[in-house]
């Protein structure tokens, strides 16, 4: 319908151009002679005129069939006008006899049907009537139309010629018309399946899990599918022309000179980047040129979101690891402690009934205090490998965290330049936790933080909700952050924190954050840790809000231990 109210636009404005220009430059050459003018005027006046009901009527019509008939009656006025035209300068000898031939076309070509021969033959039948009018002078009397000066064999012959020419245009423009039609509906079926396939595959490259990227031949990136800006974080806008190496931060251009472009050789590989809000993100990537008519003018990359298994992977192995020293370091604390026990108390009876120097006597207090030392270590090892039951209730985690940090202020008073902040969660905190180990947490990472300022800073405990992915769905859990702003981490010793009797300090078990860790995941928890070696460190623990969801997270491999 809006291909035929278009066409029909550019007949009523081709209509007013052709009766402006012609009848116009008609006017102009027959002013002198006075020939005309008063039918001229008269044409171009009502051109005008009609035209406005035209356009109105255009407007409100919706029907296609409806504006098939509107055509047709708008043709059927331009054949009389012009019969009026040829009729008053000259009939068979009008120059403007050639207007009929428009017409037939126009007819042919605006409505698309085969309707060629038939406006031929009823612009023939309109000439014939008005040749014989002239020709025998049947309307002389009305003093419009005047007898031809030429012969009936003439007339005859003209006519003929212009029949002739009528049939011809009627037939081509006909047959044209239908072509043009056949084309426009091969084009528009051809058009629609290109559509179709185009939308078809962007269906696939948007359903599909995998993230997908193009890239144009200088490495810039021309698209990124939904689930390539899931895994990163980044929207298309944020990398649209952006380098694929600077994105995923895999080798760069100016390493070992290599072109822009290059892949590695079987096109596989394993990149560490980081997503837009800076978490680590492990990418499995396979890489291939994106070929054009032959030529390459680009690569297509496919990768998958690895993190979650990789660290799934190094927490499997870190727990098998620490099972295993933990059954073995268990056995031989108790087999270590028996014999400790007697030898303390060994040595305390020694020192009551022997009578030594003072030296002696010194040495004998070193001894006894180191037994007890080892002593305590072995009791909280103890309590490390073979924890007590988690005896989970319902409360305010900021209350707990409350109750802790008056010890934790204390203890911060005893240090040099230490400056504790909150940013506590407004409102009820709630979680399913064991208060006395929860509590043992919140201390270890206080005193942490505190040992890692040794000249002193400031340290920002805060806590809130966070939203995590749990199986399809969505999941509230709580974190917990410490963030000082002491020496930090270095990243050779980040994998090692949380590993029993691991220290960096000259004093100390080693056990705390080991604690800490173990805690934490007994109540279906995680722990993540940010850092940069000289400018502190941020460790965040996050706790399930009920006492199941965390076993359906770790099941999930949703969020392991990682750091960002």
């Amino acid at each position: 319908m809006g291909d035929i109210k278009a066409r029909t636009y550019w007949l009523m404005g081709g209509r007013i151009a052709v009766v402006t220009l012609l009848l116009g430059l008609s006017i102009t050459f027959h002013v002198p002679k006075g020939e005309h003018v008063q039918t001229f005027l008269a044409l171009i006046v009502i051109t005008y005129v009609i035209t406005v009901p035209y356009v109105a009527l255009l407007r409100i019509l919706t029907d296609p069939e409806a504006l098939v008939r509107f055509v047709w009656v708008q043709i059927a006025v331009d054949f009389v006008l012009e019969t009026v035209l040829i009729a008053r300068t000259g009939g068979i000898e009008s120059p403007f006899a050639v207007l009929y031939v428009v017409s037939v076309t126009v007819a042919s070509l605006v409505p698309r049907r085969r309707v060629g021969l038939l406006t031929a033959s009823f612009c023939i039948i309109l000439f014939g009537i008005l040749t014989n009018v002239q020709l025998y002078g049947l309307a002389e009397a009305w003093g419009w139309v005047w007898q031809t000066r030429l012969s009936a064999a003439e007339s005859l012959q003209a006519f003929g010629v212009y029949g002739l020419a009528f049939l011809v245009v009627g037939f081509l423009s006909g047959e044209l018309a239908d072509q043009l039609q056949r084309a426009d509906q091969s084009l528009r079926e051809k058009d629609q399946g290109l559509n179709r396939l185009r939308v078809f595959h962007e269906n696939i490259v948007r359903s599909i899990s995998s993230g997908v990227f193009t890239t144009d031949e200088r490495g810039g990136i021309t698209s990124f599918n939904p689930a390539a800006q899931e895994a990163t974080g980044y929207g298309f806008e944020q990398v649209r022309g952006r380098p694929w190496r600077e994105v995923f931060n895999c080798y760069p251009a100016s390493e070992k000179g290599e072109e822009k472009n290059a892949t590695p050789a079987d096109g596989r590989f394993e990149v560490e980047c980081k997503r837009a809000d800076g978490n680590r993100l492990i990418l499995g990537m396979t890489l291939a040129p994106l070929h054009e008519q032959g030529e390459e003018t680009g690569l297509v990359g496919l990768f998958k979101d690895l993190t979650q298994v990789r660290d799934l992977e190094e927490e499997m192995r870190r727990k098998e690891w620490m099972a295993s020293l933990g059954e073995m370091s268990a056995g031989m604390a108790h087999e270590i402690r028996n014999p400790l026990g007697a030898l303390a108390g060994a040595m305390q009876m020694l020192r009551k009934d022997l009578q030594a120097d003072e030296t002696s006597q010194r040495l004998m207090d070193i001894a006894i205090r180191e037994a007890k030392r080892l002593d305590t270590i072995i009791t909280e090892f103890l309590q490390y490998a073979r924890p007590p039951a988690l005896n989970l209730g319902e409360c305010d985690l900021n209350k707990v965290l409350a109750e802790t940090l008056d010890l934790v202020e204390h203890e911060a008073r005893t240090r040099t330049n230490v400056a504790i902040e909150t940013s506590l969660f407004d409102g009820v905190l709630s979680g399913q936790v064991d208060q006395d180990q929860v509590k043992q947490v919140f201390w270890n990472l206080a005193t942490n933080a505190f040992d890692a300022m040794p000249r002193g800073g400031r340290l920002t405990i805060g806590t809130g909700y966070r939203k995590v992915d749990v199986a399809g769905g969505k999941a509230d859990v709580v974190e917990i952050s410490f963030q000082d702003t002491g020496e930090g981490i270095s990243k050779k010793n980040l994998d090692k924190i949380f590993l029993p009797f691991f220290t960096t300090k000259s004093y100390g078990s080693g056990l705390g954050l080991a604690a800490v860790y173990r805690i934490v995941d007994l109540h279906g928890g995680w722990i993540k840790v940010e850092s940069q070696e000289g400018k502190g460190a941020r460790f965040v623990v996050c706790l399930p809000c009920s006492a199941g969801a965390g076993v359906r997270l770790w099941h999930e491999g949703r969020e392991p231990w990682k750091r960002f």
